[in-house]
């Protein structure tokens, strides 16, 4: 069966999904397209020679008949009215993070879906599918290093904008690691803390940068997250898993090793697309298998809940430099299907 998706929004992002559902992987297809920007959508529409639909709102899409499901690409704050609207229709819906900006939010899209009493949301948290996570995950899963104790993770990126706030360090960046750590580790977070170093010279006034965010895990394990935006040098994703009976890395991207002027050397990435480009395309594949074969098994609802948690509590943290709990409602039974 081949799927027919609708997108809402076509930015960078919603476009790049566009590209590679269409170009790229099997058993979909773009039909219709809406964007709050109308000409942005029709260039879109036209740039990847789509045979799609031009809705004028996301609801006008989510309720189209000829629309099987859902793919929310659009800005954070309408991830969760259109989320909750596809729940409704019954339709299979995959939304970029955030899952809504809100813990609250996040919670009442947990409670649609429950109410349903099927799995139709999926959030893109595409580390999960990087082939160098899944390798790390396989050797902590078998006990190849023992009971892990540790983890230290860095993650670098070689400049942001004006438009970049200390709180964004957590909400759009180190989101990506309180997700993957807690599939990594199977564990969950109660509590967490920030620190600031030296702040380098490369960030902007108002900018707290870097940061470490300290994160207790449930079972004891001790985390700690760089969170380092203006590091010059490159987009650098570092992991680090230490266990009773040895360590284990996650692997560096695999790139040519030079001997040229006098120097061995190995080129870093400066683009986080390119860092994670195959993991977008294994992600979403799995996404449309999934759904063709009864309903998503990925990032759920209840993943997306308990991120924005976290999040909310490492936001207060920066504020307060205290040691915050991170405090969440009882998993639902669904969820462990």
């Amino acid at each position: 069966m081949t799927l027919r998706i609708g997108v809402i929004g076509t930015g960078a992002i919603g476009e790049d999904h566009i590209r590679r559902i269409t170009n790229t992987l099997s058993g979909a297809k773009i039909v219709a397209v809406t964007d709050v920007n109308v000409e942005q959508a029709k260039a879109v529409i036209k740039n990847q020679k789509l045979d799609a639909k031009l809705y004028e709102s996301g609801h006008g899409l989510i309720q189209a008949k000829e629309v099987d499901v859902i793919l929310v690409t659009s800005w954070g704050p309408t991830h969760e009215e259109f989320v909750l609207a596809a729940i409704a229709a019954g339709k299979p819906v995959f939304c970029e993070k955030p899952l809504a900006t809100t813990a609250e939010g996040c919670a009442r899209i947990v409670e649609s879906e429950v109410k349903h009493g099927k799995r139709l949301v999926q959030v893109g948290f595409m580390r999960r599918y990087d082939k160098g996570y899944y390798a790390l995950k396989d050797v902590v899963t078998a006990g190849k290093i023992g009971e892990p104790l540790i983890v230290h993770c860095a993650h670098r990126n070689p400049v942001v904008g004006d438009n970049y706030t200390t709180d964004m360090a957590i909400t759009d960046t180190m989101i990506h690691e309180i997700d993957v750590l807690r599939w990594l580790l199977d564990d969950d977070y109660v509590s967490v803390q920030v620190v600031y170093p030296r702040k380098t010279q490369k960030a902007s006034s108002h900018l707290r940068d870097p940061q470490i965010i300290l994160i207790e895990t449930a079972k004891g394990i001790r985390v700690d997250v760089e969170v380092f935006v203006n590091c010059q040098f490159g987009y650098d994703i570092q992991c680090e898993v230490v266990g009773e009976t040895g360590i284990a890395r996650l692997p560096e991207p695999a790139n040519v090793l030079m001997r040229s002027e006098a120097k061995r050397s190995v080129e870093i990435l400066t683009d986080w697309k390119k860092r994670f480009i195959e993991s977008y395309d294994i992600e979403l594949q799995g996404f449309i298998d999934a759904v063709n074969q009864g309903q998503p098994n990925g990032p759920s609802a209840w993943d997306g809940y308990a991120a924005a948690v976290t999040a909310d509590a490492c936001v207060k943290a920066q504020q307060t430099g205290e040691i915050v709990p991170v405090t969440m409602k009882q998993r639902p039974a669904f969820y462990n299907k």
